[in-house]
């Protein structure tokens, strides 16, 4: 075979599509994207204990925002230390000044997440704290979708959406009322 050109054919070891291959399967996820999804689920479950984790030591230091300061250091030296393993990126003056003033504000949302994880937790419990969590998180999303919000490409509210938020928030009246 000349250099420079592909293979004409499939190779002898090429994968042969089956019927079953005709038409990709909704529950068929490629491996890679699987093990994002694990990981995902896997930080999901350790983000759970946060807000009991920061209302414990709100308890013991007598002050909710001293807890969410405390957390938030933390975090901070951890994101230090994580960019120092997996690289730090570029952090100077034109890529900061490159973005929007307002992306900046995903810190403060940070912050409201775990302060309001160690004042509202130990009152609601850990459960209906994330379900409300999730409501929440869903009606911006969709309302972000709905404008094309950030950047996002406009994905306009459709009754199926609203009905999914609908049984979110269902179950949070549930998981309230159990």
């Amino acid at each position: 075979m000349p250099r420079g050109r592909p293979p004409e054919g499939p190779p002898e070891h090429a994968y042969e599509p089956t019927r079953f291959d005709a038409a990709p399967l909704p529950w068929r996820v490629p491996a890679m994207t699987s093990a994002y999804m694990l990981a995902a689920v896997l930080v999901g479950m350790l983000v759970s204990t946060q807000p009991a984790l920061n209302g414990m030591l709100g308890r013991a230091m007598g002050s909710y925002t001293s807890a969410t300061l405390i957390s938030v250091g933390v975090a901070f030296l951890s994101a230090i230390v994580l960019a120092l393993v997996m690289g730090r990126g570029d952090f100077s003056r034109s890529a900061l000044g490159s973005v929007p003033w307002y992306v900046y504000l995903a810190g403060v949302a940070g912050m409201l997440f775990v302060a309001g994880g160690a004042i509202i937790a130990p009152v609601t419990g850990a459960f209906a704290f994330f379900v409300c969590i999730v409501a929440g998180q869903l009606l911006g999303a969709m309302l972000a979708d709905h404008f094309g919000a950030f950047g996002l490409a406009v994905r306009e509210v459709s009754p199926q959406r609203i009905a999914g938020l609908v049984l979110v928030i269902a179950g949070a009246l549930l998981v309230h009322r159990g």
